[in-house]
């Protein structure tokens, strides 16, 4: 009886340990932080393209249909027809045709968000710069991929 109690005190630490690691491993299939990486540097290159083609459903598939975009000094956006509403002002109002992202930082847990912080460049059809700037986009993962849910921009000028 004395080996029994002594095999089943140290039995249990064991399969609490492999439960753990089994649990661990699952949490790291499941969320790979470099997927999600390239996964929104795929997402911020096509932003772009949109502006490049004048095609502003490329630029509304980024953003989740429950979206906020927040500019500094403008009313923040929200909903379904966000996206469409900042293309057109960014697109006609401002002329933008070209941009870049210089993504600094992606973290989070990745279960359902990831946060991205970093820097932007907007230019016009003659590549001449109309803006630079600095951004945070809380990123939510959807059945389509990763898409941004609130996208908080800010010009350094």
């Amino acid at each position: 009886m004395n080996k029994f109690i002594i095999w089943a005190v140290l039995q249990v630490p064991v399969t609490m340990i492999s439960l753990f690691q089994c649990g661990a491993q699952q949490l790291n299939a499941k969320f790979n932080l470099q997927q999600v990486k390239e996964a929104i540097e795929k997402s911020n290159d096509e932003y772009f393209k949109a502006f490049t083609k004048g095609d502003s459903s490329i630029f509304i598939d980024r953003y989740t249909d429950d979206c906020w975009i927040m500019s500094s000094n403008q009313p923040t956006l929200c909903g379904p027809q966000a996206a469409l509403d900042f293309f057109r002002v960014a697109y006609y109002q401002l002329g933008v045709r070209k941009g870049k992202f210089i993504s600094i930082d992606i973290f989070g847990d990745g279960q359902d968000f990831v946060t991205e912080v970093g820097f932007y460049h907007l230019f016009d059809a003659k590549n001449i710069e109309l803006e630079d700037g600095k951004y945070i986009v809380l990123w939510k993962k959807t059945a389509n991929n990763w898409k941004r849910f609130r996208d908080s921009l800010s010009p350094t000028q």
